[in-house]
């Protein structure tokens, strides 16, 4: 009884931060149902790893990153995460990502400059450019919904074929931006969710590397599917 108890207040501790209505896209151990690019510009590290519920990639060693990326396809749906970056770690939640990574880009930017929340067209220039859409694409005052040193939820929602796509930090609205068109390869209208470690470059002038190696850590990544 102690026993069944004892798992019992486990599986309520990891299942408490997913909201309602989401279900686990981790099965908490390893990384059945996710695989790895072997074709994105940013490398095929192999160093993901599940432990205690919590995803983590380190940036070490330097020159290489990639993306972590579902079996599944998704359109219109919710995603819920908790992240906890080192600070120095260039990362992404990518949503309908193709194989290569390109996809609309939640930016996890934890370094000096960078953007938590923001929507960035990833591998998708035409998407970074002037009037492509309405609304808003960032909030440059990110930190002051951050919390340093600790988990953070981020929750993105992204419907419509021109998405709409709407992102908040720690329960404040980051994003709401709104798509002139499809901007994914051939119009398309959805795509694999992806983790991303960015590259690291420690010898360029922007080296997104951590002499020590840093870590991305994700967990309680879940999702709720729209009509």
């Amino acid at each position: 009884m102690r026993a069944f108890l004892i798992l019992l207040f486990a599986l309520c501790a990891w299942a408490e931060p997913i909201p309602k209505g989401f279900r686990p896209l981790f099965n908490g151990k390893d990384l059945k149902g996710w695989h790895i690019s072997e074709v994105n510009h940013h490398g095929n590290t192999k160093a993901w790893t599940v432990k205690d519920g919590i995803v983590t990639v380190t940036q070490n060693p330097p020159g290489n990153g990639g993306i972590l990326l579902t079996d599944k396809t998704y359109k219109n749906f919710e995603i819920s995460l908790e992240v906890n970056p080192d600070f120095g770690c260039d990362g992404g939640l990518f949503l309908r990502s193709t194989e290569k990574g390109e996809a609309y880009q939640v930016m996890l930017d934890f370094l000096e400059g960078g953007n938590i929340g923001g929507i960035y067209g990833e591998g998708l220039p035409e998407l970074n450019k002037g009037d492509t859409g309405t609304g808003k694409k960032m909030d440059r005052d990110w930190e002051k919904y951050w919390k340093k040193g600790t988990w953070n939820h981020i929750r993105a929602r992204i419907e419509g074929d021109a998405p709409h796509i709407q992102v908040w930090l720690n329960g404040t609205q980051v994003a709401d931006w709104t798509a002139a068109k499809s901007f994914l390869p051939g119009g398309g209208n959805s795509g694999m969710i992806a983790l991303q470690a960015h590259r690291s470059d420690p010898k360029g002038k922007n080296p997104r590397w951590l002499r020590e190696g840093g870590f991305h850590r994700f967990r309680n990544v879940a999702i709720k599917e729209l009509p």
